[in-house]
């Protein structure tokens, strides 16, 4: 993991932010899919939003990068609210943050070429020159461990490590301040996972990238992620430095998360009743 910064101002705040979703059926109410939460990313620095499924992390994500805009709350990015931001407003603001998402072939068209795929949100935003714009690619396939002559390739030539290489190039290619990474590594191969983290981590020491890292497993969450939130069913139940989140977690769900990790034996006794209890609670509230 890199080292702590000290950057004094967030790069990105959410602040209390809600999403709701249609429920099932018709005449069904809405769910909420995440319950006001509030979290900062600082440059250089990376947080981890970590859950099971449906605890509302990939929903997060998504009002961060305004994909979907919350129900309420607000989200700032260099202290400047983007809740309400215009379309074109959005349009401006989004070389900043950047998706790399989690299903590295899904991600790419399988009839455009690595090259011509880097390329294309620089011809977008209408920043590509026909004279440097081919070394440019060239060099951010360099950046992310990759051989030039690959950039003639399809993604159905690549493997699923080298096709998320690709992902990670063409969010570089616009220049972000930050990075909003969901499950980047969970379709991977567990022989290639760790490249990748290794590529990420010494992006972020060269470039003072900030990572908002979504997942589900804390043994990869502590090899990455400086302080981490804990997520369940859309509500920050937990959050801390990660190495003391880690060595002495305070929530059930949290001990559950790094218990299938293979980070923390079930407890038992004392411990063992309090957690069950404390899912038993949560249980009748939801059936209230």
């Amino acid at each position: 993991m890199p080292p702590m910064p000290t950057h004094p101002a967030p790069l990105l705040e959410a602040r209390g932010i809600t999403v709701r979703r249609p429920g099932r059926g018709r005449r069904a109410a809405p769910v909420t899919a995440v319950d006001g939460c509030s979290f900062t990313v600082r440059a250089g620095e990376t947080l981890a939003l970590v859950g099971a499924s449906g605890s509302g992390k990939s929903s997060t994500a998504e009002a961060v990068l305004m994909l979907r805009r919350p129900d309420s709350g607000s989200v700032l990015f260099e202290g400047r609210d983007i809740t309400d931001l215009s379309a074109e407003g959005m349009r401006a603001l989004r070389p900043a943050m950047q998706p790399v998402f989690q299903d590295p072939f899904g991600a790419l068209s399988p009839r455009m070429r690595v090259r011509d795929a880097i390329a294309e949100p620089i011809k977008v935003h209408k920043r590509w020159d026909p004279e440097t714009g081919p070394d440019e690619v060239d060099s951010l396939l360099g950046r992310v461990g990759l051989a030039p002559e690959l950039g003639g390739a399809l993604p159905s030539d690549l493997s699923g490590g080298q096709c998320q290489r690709v992902g990670i190039a063409r969010a570089l290619a616009l220049r972000p301040r930050l990075l909003v990474l969901d499950e980047p590594v969970s379709a991977l191969d567990p022989s290639v996972r760790a490249g990748v983290v290794n590529l990420l981590t010494r992006l972020q020491e060269e470039q003072g990238l900030g990572y908002l890292f979504i997942s589900h497993d804390f043994a990869l969450v502590r090899r990455i992620a400086h302080r981490v939130a804990v997520l369940d069913a859309g509500r920050i139940v937990e959050e801390g430095p990660t190495a003391e989140v880690c060595r002495d977690p305070g929530h059930y769900r949290t001990r559950e998360l790094l218990a299938a990790s293979g980070l923390l034996a079930q407890r038992a006794g004392t411990a063992g009743a309090a957690d069950a209890a404390g899912a038993a609670d949560g249980a009748l509230r939801g059936a209230r």
